[in-house]
């Protein structure tokens, strides 16, 4: 990652983490100009950005890490603001891109009450969400215990309308309308 940013998160620190983060995407040359289809497939998958949170990768590997930090970032900010009156944990541990220093995207400890938290978060379109979902709902119960909640959040328009989660104990779905941002 192009900044230095906080990767634990508490009310202290949201805000002023998302505006740093906000004003790095503002840097990123947002004009891309081709002649045609495959000449724009090129810069997209293959052009370095050199502006913005993430520099020297494709702007095609740099969107998707941003708009899933973007639902890590409001995700959290929900959490610590109290939107999900069940999940009550003072700091979040997070991971950007494609960190690997930690079990899960988002993790949470209350050592009073002896309870944790892991999550996952993603950003996908409606026809890649049930295997994106189904991939991390695998992942994040080989951590599932009594004493364990875990979360998957990710961007509000990867379901329909109507969707509803089935609802399991300790289970939560965490969406995020990064659209509201801009």
């Amino acid at each position: 990652m192009n900044i230095n940013i906080e990767n634990k998160l508490d009310k202290n620190n949201i805000d002023k983490t998302i505006e740093l983060y906000l004003n790095s995407l503002k840097e990123m040359d947002l004009d891309i100009r081709a002649n045609n289809f495959i000449e724009l497939f090129e810069i997209l998958k293959r052009k370095n950005v050199k502006k913005g949170p993430y520099i020297n990768i494709s702007l095609f590997e740099a969107s998707n890490r941003i708009m899933s930090d973007l639902v890590i970032l409001y995700g959290v900010k929900d959490l610590l603001y109290g939107k999900y009156k069940d999940i009550n944990f003072s700091q979040y541990i997070v991971e950007y891109g494609n960190e690997n220093k930690n079990k899960h995207d988002i993790m949470a400890e209350d050592k009073i009450k002896e309870i944790k938290l892991f999550g996952e978060a993603f950003n996908v379109s409606k026809s890649f969400f049930q295997t994106k979902k189904s991939s991390s709902l695998k992942k994040l119960m080989k951590n599932k215990s009594e004493n364990a909640i875990i979360i998957l959040m990710y961007n509000l328009d990867a379901v329909n309308d109507n969707y509803i989660p089935i609802k399991k104990k300790n289970e939560y779905h965490i969406l995020v309308d990064i659209k509201a941002i801009v």
